[in-house]
């Protein structure tokens, strides 16, 4: 039997104002049922792991809850870019997931270890 194939989904959006974040979210859930699925959270997207968000203020739904699910359906590896944690001013800790952060370095060779990458 072959090895289940490797996702990388790239959440690269700010959490509210379009539906990258959720519809990424979604792919996540779905996928995991029949791959390995992994999470990079870049650029914005890291916005998305912040508590305690507000969206019914601007009209959006609060998906953020569903994060804590991920491990519920076997996604465990979940990285930040360390890069842009330091651009935001935040730390792991900050985040409302227990979260990898990776270096350039080591994003770039998560890009090669997988078979298929989502960007959202």
């Amino acid at each position: 039997m072959s090895e289940p194939k490797q996702i990388l989904c790239i959440q690269s959006h700010a959490p509210h104002g379009t539906f990258f974040g959720r519809e990424g979210l979604d792919a996540v859930l779905m996928a995991s049922a029949f791959c390995l699925v992994r999470v990079l959270f870049i650029g914005d997207g890291v916005l998305q792991l912040l508590g305690d968000q507000q969206p019914s203020d601007i009209g959006s739904k609060d998906y953020s809850v569903t994060f804590g699910a991920l491990a519920d359906y076997g996604v465990t590896d979940i990285f930040v870019a360390r890069a842009d944690l330091e651009r935001l001013h935040l730390a792991a800790n900050d985040l409302s997931l227990a979260v990898t952060p990776l270096s350039d370095t080591d994003i770039t060779q998560l890009l090669h270890d997988v078979d298929v990458v989502l960007d959202f």
